[in-house]
C-alpha cells in the first residue's frame, strides 16, 4: 500500500468516525430543547431558563470556562404573553390555536361573547370607507374579510397603500372603536413575541376553516405583559493554543414559546443551531482550538436582537481580540446547501470555506450573500468584527409555527455541514 493511499484512507476513516459521533448527540439536543419540557423556549413557565441551564450544563460537561460564576450574563426585557386560556369560537365551533388561528403578540386579553359585522380590503381603500366601516362598531368585531378576483383587480396601488394604513390602523390604534378585528387569510403566516401590548386584540384566522359568514365570535384570551423580565446569555469558552486572538461561535437559543396551549416548539430555528455550536463546543473540548475559542447561546434574538446587543455594548471580553465569528441558525435542513451571510464582505475566508466543501465533497453548495443585519452577527458587524451569519437552504418549510418540530426535521445534511464548519475553524 503506497503512502498516499494509506493517507487517503486515513482521512476517509477519520472523517466517517467525525460524522458518526455528531448527528445521534445533534438529534438529541434538538429532541431536548423542542420537547414540551422547554415550553418552546419563551416566556412562559420559564421556558427561556429551563433552556438555558441545559446549555450551561452542556458547557460544564464539555469543560468550558465561564466569564462569571454561572456562564450567565442576564438583562431584563418587556415581554407580551400569552399564559393562560386562548379560546376562539366561533358560531359555536371551537378553532384550534396555532393551527386555524393566531393571536397577533401584541394583543391585549379579551373575554366576552360579540356580534360580528364584516368588510373587505376594498372597503379600507379611502379613509371615507374605513370610517363608513367603524360607524356603530363599537362593542362589536370586525370580519375583515378577502375580496374576489373582481375587486382585487379594481384595487389601485395608492389604494394599497391606503388599506395598509387602515389596517395598521385596526391592529394597533387605541382609538379604534372595534373590540377586535379578525383577519381572514388564506393561511397563519408565523408567529413572533412582542415587547409591547397595544390596546384592541387581533386575531388571524384561516379562512378554509370557516363554514359561513360569521355572526357571532367568543374570545377567552389570557394576555399578561411582563415589563422587565429577566432573561439571559449563556457564554463559556476554551482555552486555546494562542490566547491572543478569540474565535466566537454563536446562535440564538430562545423562541416564542406558548400561546395558550399551542406550543411553538423551534427545532429547526434555532435548535438546530443551537445542537451546531454545543456540537462544535464538544469537538473542540477534545480537539484544543488553535485559538481562544468562545461559545455563546444569545437570548432575546427573536424579539429584536436584544441578547447580542446587550452583550455588545456590555463585552466579557475584550472584542478586538475577535479574529473570527461564526452564527449558526436554521441548520436542520441543507437539501440545497448554505447560504452564507457577509460572504462576499469578507471574500477570503467565503472563498477559503467554498474551497473545502469543494475538495471534500461535502454539501450541495455554499452560497455567497452580502451583508443583512438579521440576526445577532448583526451586533458585532457595527463594530467591525468579522464574521459569517450561515443558514441551511431547501428543505422543510415550516417556520416560526406549531410545525417546526423535531418529528419532521429531516438533519439532511448535519454531518457534512458539521465536518466543514470544523475544518474551516481549524484552518483559520
Amino acid at each position: 500500500m503506497t503512502k498516499t493511499l494509506l493517507f487517503s484512507l486515513l482521512v476517509l476513516f477519520a472523517s466517517i468516525d467525525l460524522r458518526a459521533q455528531v448527528l445521534p448527540y445533534a438529534k438529541e439536543v434538538v429532541k431536548s430543547l423542542s420537547s414540551e419540557d422547554f415550553h418552546g423556549r419563551g416566556y412562559v413557565h420559564d421556558g427561556d431558563k429551563i433552556a438555558a441551564d441545559f446549555i450551561r450544563n452542556e458547557f460544564r460537561r464539555f469543560g468550558l470556562k465561564s466569564f462569571t460564576n454561572d456562564y450567565y450574563q442576564t438583562f431584563s426585557i418587556p415581554i407580551n404573553t400569552f399564559p393562560g386560556a386562548i379560546e376562539l369560537i366561533v358560531d359555536g365551533d371551537t378553532l384550534s390555536p396555532g393551527v386555524d388561528f393566531l393571536v397577533n403578540y401584541w394583543s391585549p386579553s379579551i373575554q366576552g361573547e360579540f356580534h360580528a359585522f364584516h368588510a373587505s380590503n376594498f372597503d379600507l381603500s379611502s379613509l371615507g370607507s374605513l370610517r363608513g366601516v367603524l360607524r356603530d362598531s363599537r362593542g362589536k368585531v370586525l370580519v375583515l374579510n378577502q375580496d374576489d378576483e373582481e375587486r382585487k383587480r379594481e384595487i389601485s396601488e395608492e389604494s394599497e397603500s391606503l388599506i395598509k394604513e387602515a389596517k395598521d390602523f385596526l391592529r394597533f390604534h387605541p382609538q379604534n372603536s372595534v373590540s377586535a378585528t379578525l383577519f381572514i387569510e388564506n393561511e397563519l403566516s408565523g408567529w413572533n413575541n412582542s415587547t409591547r401590548q397595544l390596546g384592541k386584540p387581533s386575531i388571524v384566522v384561516v379562512d378554509s376553516i370557516l363554514k359561513k359568514m360569521i355572526e357571532r365570535v367568543e374570545f377567552n384570551i389570557e394576555a399578561e405583559f411582563i415589563e422587565n423580565y429577566t432573561t439571559q446569555n449563556v457564554i463559556g469558552y476554551l482555552d486555546g493554543e494562542n490566547n491572543d486572538s478569540t474565535i466566537v461561535i454563536i446562535a440564538h437559543y430562545d423562541h416564542f414559546g406558548r400561546m395558550g396551549t399551542a406550543l411553538f416548539p423551534g427545532a429547526n430555528d434555532n435548535a438546530s443551531g443551537t445542537a451546531m455550536m454545543l456540537s462544535l463546543a464538544r469537538h473542540f473540548s477534545e480537539n484544543t482550538p488553535k485559538y481562544r475559542t468562545v461559545f455563546i447561546a444569545f437570548g432575546a434574538e427573536e424579539i429584536g436582537l436584544i441578547g447580542s446587543k446587550y452583550f455588545v455594548q456590555n463585552p466579557l471580553f475584550d472584542l478586538t481580540s475577535i479574529k473570527f465569528l461564526m452564527n449558526f441558525d436554521l441548520a436542520g435542513t441543507g437539501d440545497e446547501g448554505i447560504q452564507v451571510v457577509n460572504g462576499s464582505v469578507y471574500r477570503k475566508q467565503f472563498d477559503r470555506l467554498r474551497n473545502i466543501n469543494n475538495e471534500f465533497e461535502l454539501l450541495p453548495q455554499v452560497k455567497i450573500r452580502g451583508a443583512a443585519c438579521n440576526s445577532d452577527h448583526c451586533a458585532f458587524d457595527e463594530v467591525n468584527v468579522p464574521g459569517f451569519y450561515i443558514y441551511t437552504l431547501g428543505g422543510i418549510r415550516a417556520y416560526h409555527d406549531v410545525f417546526d418540530r423535531y418529528e419532521t426535521l429531516p438533519f439532511t445534511e448535519f454531518e457534512d455541514y458539521h465536518q466543514l464548519m470544523v475544518r474551516f475553524l481549524e484552518g483559520m
